[in-house]
C-alpha cells in the first residue's frame, strides 16, 4: 500500500443534518469527452490472428513476481526505493531508479532487462498483500500476508538497500492492509486491520531484544471484517472502517478509546454492503462504501485553552483534548457514484477537493470547502473498469491540484483537478499504458508517486511492476 501522508485542511464548521449535500448542489456530470484518448477495440488484435505489440510507456520495470503484485510502498527517505508484495508469498525491495547502474542498457533488438531485485523478503505461506515503510526515516519495513503474519525487516545503512530480518508476530487469521503513522514522537508505529475486524498497534525497536515488536493497542470493535485504515496528518488519531458498516477514530497514544464512533445504527450514517476506504485531513475523516455512498464526519480539535495549558505544564492540558462541535458528527452524507467506492484522497491547500474512485470506473471531485457540491464527475475516467485509486500529487511547484488514478484498465492517468474548463472540462493531462488490463488478467492494484510526483511506480496484477517517468515542469 501507498503511505503518502494525507493532506491539510482547514477545519469545517459545524453542519446540521439539514445541510448534508442536496442534489441541487452538483455540478456538471461529464460522460465522455472526444479530446481523451480511447482505446479501440481491434487495436491489440491483427485480423488475420497475429498478436500486436501492447503500448508500454514505462521507463523500467520489474518482474521478478510469479503471481500477481497486490501491494507497493516507497521509502519515505529514498524515494526510489520500492517493495512489492504478492501473489507469489513473496516481497522485494527494488531500486527503481531508470538510471539504475546495475540494469544492463539494452541492446538494439533486444528486450529490456528486469530491474533487479535488492532484496527478496521471504517467510510468509500465503499471499503478502500488504507492506510499508516506517515513519520518519524508513528505519523498518513491514509485510504482512494473508497468512496473519506482520515480519518487520531493519534497514542496515541509510542507503536502504540491505535489510535484516528483526520479528514476526501472529495475532490473528489474516491481516488486511497497514499503514505507518506519521507521529514524530512515536516512530516506527505501524497498524493493521484484520479479517476479524480487530485493530492492531506495534512499535518496531531492534534493540529491545525482549519485544522487538511490542503491541501499543489493540482494538475489538468492529464486529467485521476490518477493511481500510487512516491515520490523521499528525498521527495522533487512527480511522478504520469495516464491512459492518462502522467506523471507529482511535486516539492510539494517549486515552487508548475511540474519540469518534459512527455505527450503521444509525441509519443517517448506514451504509448497506459496507465500508471499504478511508481517508483524513486534520479536521475530518471521510469514508466510502458500497453504492457509491460517502460519509463526512467531523474529527477532535485541540482548543487554543488546551495548547496553553500544555505550555504552562497544567496537567490537564497533558491529559486532555478539546473537540471542536463538529467532532463526531455526520457532516455530509454524499453519493455521486453508482458503485463501490474504492478509494479517497484530499487535495492539498489551497484547493479544498476530496476525490472519490469507484467500481464504477468513475471519479467524483467533492468540494470540501462549498458544502461538499460535486465539482466534477468524469464519468468514463477509467471506462468501466473500477477504479483502484486516487491520489493527490503532493508537489509544492504544482500546487497540488494534479490528480493521479489508476484502473483496472491497465492505465495510470493524471488530471487537472482545478476548476474551469481545461481539456473540454475533464482536466484530462496525461496517461501511461504498460499493463495488460482490461480483463486480460493484468489491471493496476495500487501505485506510489512520492517525492514530488515525478516518477510513477505500480502494482500490476500481471505481475509486473511498472516505472513510469512523469516529470512535472
Amino acid at each position: 500500500m501507498s503511505t503518502s501522508h494525507p493532506s491539510q485542511n482547514p477545519p469545517v464548521d459545524d453542519v446540521e443534518d439539514e445541510d448534508l449535500l442536496a442534489e441541487d448542489d452538483a455540478a456538471e456530470e461529464i460522460d465522455e469527452d472526444p479530446d481523451h484518448p480511447m482505446d479501440e477495440d481491434d487495436d491489440d488484435f491483427d485480423p488475420q490472428g497475429e498478436e500486436i505489440q501492447l503500448q508500454n510507456d514505462s521507463a523500467a520495470h520489474f518482474d521478478a513476481h510469479t503471481d500477481s503484485i497486490f501491494c507497493i510502498s516507497q521509502h519515505p527517505a529514498r524515494p526510489s526505493i520500492i517493495i512489492t508484495g504478492g501473489g507469489d508469498d513473496a516481497a522485494y525491495i527494488f531500486d527503481a531508479s531508470t538510471a539504475n547502474p546495475s540494469t544492463p542498457a539494452p541492446t538494439p533488438g533486444s528486450e529490456r532487462q528486469s530491474l533487479p531485485p535488492i532484496q527478496k523478503l521471504d517467510g510468509h505461506k500465503d499471499s503478502v498483500n500488504a507492506v510499508t515503510f516506517t515513519y520518519p526515516r524508513g528505519d523498518y519495513v513491514v509485510t504482512a500476508g494473508l497468512d496473519g503474519k506482520l515480519r518487520a525487516w531493519q534497514s542496515k545503512d541509510s542507503s536502504a538497500k540491505s535489510w535484516t530480518f528483526v520479528a514476526e508476530v501472529s495475532e490473528v487469521e489474516e491481516i488486511n492492509w497497514v499503514a505507518a503513522s506519521p507521529n514524530p514522537s512515536h516512530e516506527n508505529v505501524v497498524a493493521l486491520g484484520a479479517n476479524d475486524g480487530s485493530v492492531w498497534v506495534y512499535q518496531i525497536n531492534a534493540a529491545d531484544k525482549e519485544s522487538p515488536l511490542t503491541i501499543v493497542q489493540a482494538f475489538y470493535l468492529h464486529t467485521a471484517s476490518c477493511t481500510a485504515g487512516a491515520w490523521t496528518p499528525d498521527g495522533n488519531l487512527l480511522a478504520t472502517v469495516s464491512e459492518d458498516g462502522s467506523l471507529y477514530v482511535w486516539d492510539v497514544f494517549s486515552t487508548g478509546q475511540a474519540v469518534v464512533s459512527q455505527t450503521a445504527a444509525d441509519q443517517r450514517f448506514e451504509v448497506e454492503g459496507g465500508l471499504y476506504s478511508v481517508a483524513c485531513t486534520p479536521a475530518l475523516v471521510a469514508v466510502g462504501g458500497a453504492g457509491g455512498n460517502i460519509k463526512v464526519v467531523g474529527l477532535p480539535q485541540p482548543s487554543d485553552q488546551t495548547k496553553k495549558n500544555v505550555k504552562g505544564g497544567s496537567s490537564a492540558g497533558r491529559q486532555s483534548s478539546s473537540t471542536s462541535a463538529s467532532a463526531g458528527q455526520i457532516l455530509a452524507s454524499l453519493q455521486a457514484q453508482s458503485d463501490g467506492v474504492e478509494t479517497l484522497s484530499f487535495s492539498s491547500p489551497p484547493l479544498n477537493l476530496l476525490a472519490a474512485g469507484s467500481v464504477d470506473g468513475s471519479i467524483a471531485l467533492f468540494d470540501t470547502a462549498h458544502r461538499f457540491a460535486v465539482r466534477r464527475h468524469i464519468k468514463d475516467a477509467h471506462e468501466e473498469y473500477a477504479v483502484v485509486k486516487v491520489d493527490f500529487v503532493r508537489n509544492r511547484e504544482r500546487g497540488g491540484w494534479i490528480l493521479t488514478s489508476a484502473g483496472m484498465d491497465g492505465v495510470i492517468r493524471r488530471w487537472d483537478a482545478r476548476g474551469g474548463t481545461t481539456a473540454a472540462g475533464q482536466g484530462f493531462i496525461q496517461e501511461w499504458r504498460g499493463h495488460r488490463g482490461e480483463g486480460e488478467g493484468g489491471g493496476v492494484l495500487g501505485f506510489v508517486q512520492g517525492g514530488g510526483g515525478n516518477r510513477v511506480v505500480t502494482a500490476g496484477d500481471d505481475g509486473v511492476a511498472l516505472v513510469f517517468k512523469a516529470d512535472i515542469a
